[in-house]
């Protein structure tokens, strides 16, 4: 089983993001590929990051305590799948600062994005965090998911099923494509 760190990428009072991430998580349900696992980083409030030296450098224990916890959860995660909103054409602070906190840990793993938005469904904010991961040494899939929020199609039904039914379709290609990289990076990871 792969181990998929779903990361809430907003702490925002009145996110649309839980919804995403109970989406993601209920589809989840029936995959036996992934063994998921929600971070939501209102639960890690990381500082903005103000070392002295870059992340790369720093040692464990890392300090402060907040981000070794961080640290611990991203070094379990074989995949990742960012849930993020677009703000004014990028993406929120506080995933910035959960990216920056520390850097081995999420050397040589896959990652995927699903945003959400307006004009753009969220697809800015995903281009930015493509440069970002890359920086950090991790695999940006091909496949993402971008969402309009504010089309005046509803996108979640009362009970909170995507009300979109070709979105269930686009996450499951998604998660296979994020499956296959996992596999292949677990593979190359342990032999080097």
């Amino acid at each position: 089983m792969i181990n998929l760190k779903i990361i809430l990428g907003t702490t925002r009072d009145g996110r649309q993001g839980e919804k995403f991430a109970n989406w993601v998580m209920d589809q989840l349900k029936e995959n036996k590929n992934f063994s998921p696992e929600l971070l939501d980083l209102r639960l890690y409030q990381l500082p903005y990051y103000e070392d002295v030296i870059p992340a790369m450098m720093l040692q464990k224990p890392y300090e402060p305590e907040i981000r070794s916890r961080w640290a611990d959860k991203i070094a379990e995660g074989d995949a990742f799948l960012i849930i993020t909103p677009e703000y004014n054409h990028g993406y929120p602070a506080v995933l910035k600062s959960a990216l920056d906190a520390i850097y081995n840990e999420w050397n040589n793993k896959p990652v995927a994005f699903i945003s959400y938005g307006g004009g753009a469904n969220g697809s800015r904010a995903v281009e930015q965090l493509r440069q970002v991961v890359i920086e950090l040494q991790m695999a940006p899939i091909r496949e993402s998911l971008h969402i309009g929020i504010f089309t005046g199609q509803e996108v979640f039904t009362e009970s909170g099923d995507m009300a979109i039914p070709s979105n269930n379709g686009k996450l499951s290609k998604l998660l296979d494509q994020l499956s296959w990289w996992a596999k292949a990076l677990q593979v190359a990871r342990a032999k080097s």
